[in-house]
């Protein structure tokens, strides 16, 4: 689930070698890394480049954008996100959501290089760092959500998305085949292909704006 394979345990001279329950190509596999870290660095230079009141519009658009994609919340369990690295800051979408009737969430990562777990979160939710000095609500209250809404650094025409390089929600999402997942991102997002790899997961919609 992450771009780079561990070796641990394998001939070093073999070709192929499984990875998350897949055969691979280890030589291509180089080869598709290589390429993301190097567009994933053209990205988050597009991204810096963007001033905070140009981002704040892009994220308000997303929001009506959002609504327009989920309809009426009341009751679905929705799992958003924290915002790092210069990712579009939708918690005061989430906060509307909230008085609209939805049941939110955010992602926790139990353990490093483990699937997601959602947890419940309001506006008033205490809150605490978790991994990565990411914020998490304090209270652990673990949710199923019915649509997950993803952040986008890169997103390629067959709706395969380019994140941070961890593989978090490759994992998470493979193991919940249920949710509607919502990729939502700056139209700079857009490349051809991110190369996708067995482990990849594609987003069931995307939504993106200036």
């Amino acid at each position: 689930m992450t771009d780079r394979p561990s070796p641990s345990g394998s001939n070093s001279c073999m070709s192929h070698q499984l990875v998350d329950g897949h055969v691979v190509d280890l030589d291509t596999v180089r080869d598709v890394t290589r390429f993301r870290n190097a567009t994933r660095q053209e990205l988050y230079a597009k991204r810096k480049a963007v001033s905070l009141d140009a981002r704040r519009a892009t994220a308000t658009a997303i929001g009506t954008l959002l609504n327009e994609a989920i309809g009426d919340p009341k009751d679905k369990v929705i799992a958003a996100y924290w915002p790092i690295r210069g990712e579009l800051d939708l918690r005061d979408w989430m906060a509307n959501m909230h008085k609209r009737g939805a049941i939110l969430s955010l992602p926790v990562m139990p353990a490093k290089h483990q699937p997601l777990e959602f947890h419940h979160w309001t506006p008033r939710s205490e809150m605490q760092m978790g991994h990565f000095n990411i914020p998490i609500p304090a209270a652990s209250a673990p949710l199923d959500p019915d649509i997950i809404v993803v952040p986008l650094l890169g997103v390629d025409a067959a709706q395969y998305r380019l994140g941070n390089g961890g593989g978090y929600y490759d994992r998470t999402l493979a193991r919940r085949p249920n949710a509607h997942t919502i990729g939502i991102g700056a139209e700079f997002c857009q490349i051809q292909t991110i190369f996708p790899q067995p482990w990849d997961i594609k987003l069931n919609t995307i939504l993106l704006a200036p």
